[in-house]
């Protein structure tokens, strides 16, 4: 049962990502950064897509995705279009990585070190949801904040 819940809440929030990106007005307010906003829409969205590819991915679904951290926050060239396509690989990626787990599996050591522990492969999944959401909300901030008629 909390497998197929967590499938269905990545699948939602994925969906909520797809929309906030296509919900800017301007494509080029996806890469704009302001004052303390240093990391774009667009890199936050890379980011969070590089986070599901790895941690459950490659991790949990054995994809043999391979994480470029690094180019998450520094490469700001991909269009509104890339990102979506890139959204849509990564629901894929994770609901077929989520649909090879058991429910054995959720109760299993997850395989990476989280802050330096083991914890188990449900409570990690929790803590990448709770992640995506984190970043999803300055997602939304960061289009509501460049949208207003005073910038």
């Amino acid at each position: 049962m909390l497998k197929e819940n967590l499938s269905e809440l990545f699948e939602r929030d994925l969906n909520k990502l797809k929309n906030e990106i296509s919900l800017f007005r301007e494509e080029d307010d996806l890469w704009k950064t302001s004052g303390e906003i240093t990391n774009p829409a667009g890199n936050l969205c890379r980011h969070l897509l590089g986070n599901l590819n790895h941690f459950i991915g490659a991790t949990l679904g054995s994809t043999g995705y391979i994480r470029e951290r690094d180019k998450e926050f520094s490469v700001r060239d991909a269009s509104r279009s890339e990102l979506i396509a890139e959204i849509e690989k990564t629901i894929d990626a994770v609901k077929m990585s989520l649909n090879k787990l058991s429910a054995d599996d959720l109760d299993k050591d997850y395989p990476l070190e989280t802050n330096g522990k083991i914890v188990k492969t449900e409570q990690e999944l929790v803590q990448i949801l709770l992640h995506f959401n984190y970043h999803l909300g300055q997602i939304n901030y960061h289009r509501r904040f460049f949208q207003t008629d005073e910038k």
